[in-house]
């Protein structure tokens, strides 16, 4: 099911960044805990019919969240989230990679740094996302890997859970 919510997806060449902001039927405070929560974030972070499962998070600045994408055949792709900066159900920042199962770099994938701020308006909840990498080759290579169609069905998978509640 497509959802009618508002979902800007941009892509900026010039500044190697993707910006995607979205709309949510949800509380601020629900919609900060699906996103700084492993238990909420776990259910929706990957891309259906993959499933996200977090071996550690510390959601402080300094912090970490080592997490596995589990596919359907039981394969898994392990990433980090550094949290960098974290100002309570407004914004948090965090640098983004590829690693292995204890959390060491992949140094063949590129590392993004996100920008993620939330704000209220009304019933709903707008999330703006802005993710900045280093050069235009390591932009151009998440996009290519179906970075924009992955989030969007993550995306969705979280309206499910505003739904459901």
């Amino acid at each position: 099911m497509k959802s009618n919510f508002l979902m800007n997806f941009t892509v900026d060449k010039e500044t190697n960044t993707v910006n995607v902001k979205r709309e949510f039927g949800a509380s601020l405070s629900n919609v900060w805990s699906a996103w700084t929560e492993p238990e909420i974030l776990d259910q929706w972070w990957a891309p259906a019919p993959w499933k996200a499962r977090t071996k550690s998070m510390e959601f402080k600045e300094g912090g970490r969240r080592l997490y596995a994408m589990v596919g359907p055949e039981g394969e898994e792709h392990w990433a980090i989230a550094d949290f960098t900066s974290i100002t309570p159900k407004t914004n948090f920042k965090y640098l983004d990679a590829f690693s292995d199962s204890e959390g060491n770099l992949n140094v063949d994938f590129p590392r993004s740094d996100w920008d993620v701020n939330f704000s209220e308006n009304g019933d709903s909840t707008f999330v703006d996302i802005a993710i900045k990498h280093k050069n235009l080759a390591d932009l151009e290579q998440i996009i290519a890997m179906g970075f924009k169609e992955g989030f969007t069905i993550a995306m969705e998978g979280l309206d499910k859970i505003f739904e459901a509640k």
